[in-house]
């Protein structure tokens, strides 16, 4: 039986409507992420989908020590607040230890485990003991039926509110796939899964001294993930993503996000309606 997991009021599921999840890699500034988070929502809005806006403020995973981080968390949450109160929209971020995961828990929605970090135990249990739902990234080493006991931990908390996500998988240096049979098998724990389709076509530590990707096919990979029939997509995006701090070459530019959540709206509709998902 799937799961309905509720995040601010929007109730997300592996049958339900297309939840989006998507923002900037890294918070820039307040105006930058309430730019942002009202173009998407407002393309949402006009689909019926639900929304989630995700920021990071902090990345503590980069490539290199010279690599930005953001604005770190007592400036990051200050901002994710205040997009939260003045557009009315959820708030999805990352958090890297059981510290952050405590106090990203008094503002955001939903916590997001990294995918390096998706077997933690002390962040999964500190983010489960928050009371907010938690998205899973499912690590790039895994396998998608490893994740059960992944869900477990934070389960034991009395935290059933979990999210799984696809961000594809190792294959060989500075490459990764993605399986879209990981989908099917991770929704058979009844959990909502969400694929992330920008970092899906990631090459890690590509170029040398950061992260290369290709953002051409990042609109293929969600398109395929929601004819199979998912709960949701993660999609980061940048009005200029070749200016972007962090992410840039898979990020997609802010002005495509409209037609594609319209495109993604439409094959959820037909997915869904035909129950093509397994």
């Amino acid at each position: 039986m799937s799961k309905i997991v509720e995040i601010a009021g929007r109730q997300v599921g592996n049958d339900l409507p297309l939840c989006v999840i998507a923002g900037p890699c890294l918070l820039e500034g307040l105006d930058h992420a309430l730019g942002i988070a009202e173009t998407l929502a407002t393309a949402c809005e006009a689909q019926g989908l639900p929304f989630v806006f995700k920021a990071s403020f902090d990345k503590a995973n980069r490539t290199s020590v010279d690599g930005v981080r953001g604005p770190g968390i007592d400036a990051g949450l200050e901002m994710l607040a205040d997009v939260k109160a003045r557009l009315g929209v959820p708030i999805l971020t990352d958090v890297h230890t059981p510290e952050q995961a405590v106090r990203a828990g008094d503002v955001a929605d939903v916590l997001q485990i990294p995918a390096f970090l998706c077997r933690q135990t002390d962040l999964l249990i500190a983010a489960g003991q928050t009371g907010r739902p938690v998205n899973i990234k499912k690590g790039q080493f895994m396998a998608p039926w490893d994740m059960g006991p992944v869900a477990e931990k934070i389960a034991s908390t009395g935290n059933d509110d979990i999210l799984f996500t696809e961000r594809g998988a190792s294959f060989g240096y500075n490459a990764l796939v993605a399986d879209m049979r990981s989908l099917a098998v991770m929704a058979e724990t009844g959990y909502p899964v969400i694929m992330d389709a920008t970092h899906a076509v990631q090459s890690p530590g590509g170029q040398g001294h950061a992260s290369g990707g290709d953002r051409t096919m990042a609109p293929v990979l969600a398109r395929a993930a929601v004819a199979v029939g998912v709960a949701g997509v993660f999609l980061e995006t940048h009005p200029n993503p070749d200016q972007a701090p962090s992410d840039g070459p898979n990020m997609v530019p802010l002005a495509r996000m409209p037609d594609l959540i319209a495109d993604l709206a439409a094959l959820d509709g037909v997915a869904k309606s035909r129950r093509i998902r397994p």
